[in-house]
């Protein structure tokens, strides 16, 4: 028998270190693909963000929600309470939110702003994004212990979005930021206390609004059973008229409907800036 050859020490150790190299050049293979997913990631993630509206002021209505009485109003009550406080209340108003739920659009805005000051973060975003009918009060870090989760969705639900349901665009936004400064001030009872008032009112309103509608109605049809008696009673005295109307008989006079209507139910802020306040995701949304 032929006697097999045996490897001697060079071919060893070449076939020891080949695999070593390969592996090597697949680490180095796997370390670039990471850093390039790194990168792919990173300028994705830059692209992702939001457009931001530039802060103008205390007040960015860029929906146009407005009339020039609140926004002198609200503008009046943010300037003094931040002088009181040192506080930040701002409202923005937006056309489109561009697909992004509003929380996160919401913190990145307060960010972006720097709202409330630095190491502080005492800021406050009212949002609002009619197109997409939803509405946030974004609230910095350094707020949150005292408008809370609980209370701004409760500022939501019973002040801002009952005004909004009545097409009160304007008029909800000033009692939101109302109710934000007052929470704020440590006056929450005086917010409850008016959601009595108008939870009272509201019910009265409702009470009398069918009320009302129930004596519409009873009074349409009061007229026309009177006015069914009245032909009736036309047609009994002249059979002949009866003949040539072919025995109809009129529900209502001629012209109803159709012919009548129905009556259908301040100052700039230049060179305000944020403090460089920074938000964590605090505060709570709602939508009509």
């Amino acid at each position: 028998m032929t006697a097999r050859a045996h490897p001697g020490p060079a071919s060893a150790k070449t076939q020891i270190a080949a695999p070593a190299r390969s592996l090597r050049h697949r680490a180095g293979i796997r370390c670039m693909l990471l850093a390039l997913m790194a990168i792919l990631a990173g300028i994705a993630s830059a692209s992702a963000q939001p457009k931001f509206p530039t802060l103008t002021g205390r007040i960015v209505d860029q929906a146009n929600l407005l009339n020039a009485e609140d926004r002198t109003s609200i503008l009046a009550l943010l300037r003094e309470y931040e002088a009181k406080s040192s506080d930040q209340i701002v409202v923005v108003t937006l056309p489109t939110l561009q697909g992004y739920p509003i929380e996160d659009y919401g913190y990145q805005l307060g960010r972006a702003w720097g709202i409330g000051q630095k190491d502080v973060d005492n800021g406050v975003l009212l949002i609002v994004a009619p197109n997409e009918r939803k509405v946030r009060i974004e609230v910095g870090r350094g707020l949150e212990p005292q408008l809370t989760d609980l209370m701004s969705g409760l500022i939501i639900e019973r002040t801002i979005l009952p005004a909004f349901r009545r097409g009160d665009f304007s008029g909800g936004i000033l009692a939101g930021v109302r109710d934000i400064r007052d929470t704020l001030a440590g006056d929450a009872q005086a917010v409850k206390e008016r959601w009595s008032i108008y939870r009272t009112r509201q019910d009265q309103a409702d009470r009398e609004e069918a009320i009302l509608t129930f004596l519409v109605f009873a009074a349409f049809v009061a007229f026309v059973v009177w006015m069914q008696y009245r032909e009736a009673k036309r047609m009994r005295a002249n059979p002949h008229d009866r003949k040539r109307r072919g025995g109809g008989i009129i529900v209502a006079p001629g012209g109803w409907g159709g012919h009548g209507s129905w009556p259908s139910g301040g100052g700039g802020d230049s060179g305000w800036s944020g403090g460089g306040g920074d938000f964590g995701g605090g505060g709570a949304s709602g939508s009509w």
